[in-house]
């Protein structure tokens, strides 16, 4: 089981701005920070990191459990308003499974952040 990770970004102060609005409807918010590093966590504990890098980020994909298929639409909508780019509206993925429902953001450094229910509803 993980228990934390940590990500790479060349703007800490605009990618917290982003995941502070684009993590919030799953629970998350900002809950520990270090110099330059912010952790995020539904309270009490931080499990997502960032902090900063070079100019030369390689984006990567993060995806994060949503209880309902609102929590992945409301992700995706705050998202997008946060200055995310679309990289697939929430909805079914039954190539992954039946239940598979997701949304794809790309984040300030371009990482595909998804938001994912895998309960059916």
């Amino acid at each position: 089981m993980i228990d934390h990770i940590g990500m790479s970004v060349t703007d800490v102060a605009k990618s917290k701005a982003f995941y502070r609005s684009a993590l919030a409807p799953l629970g998350y918010a900002v809950i520990m920070e270090f110099a330059n590093d912010v952790g995020f966590g539904v309270p009490p504990k931080p499990d997502f990191w960032i902090g900063p890098t070079g100019d030369d980020v390689q984006p990567t994909h993060i995806a994060f459990r949503a209880d309902s298929r609102k929590q992945v639409d409301a992700f995706y909508k705050a998202a997008m308003a946060a200055g995310g780019r679309d990289n697939g509206q929430p909805g079914l993925r039954p190539e992954y499974h039946a239940n598979y429902y997701g949304a794809f953001v790309f984040d300030p450094d371009g990482n595909n952040i998804e938001a994912v229910c895998h309960a059916p509803e």
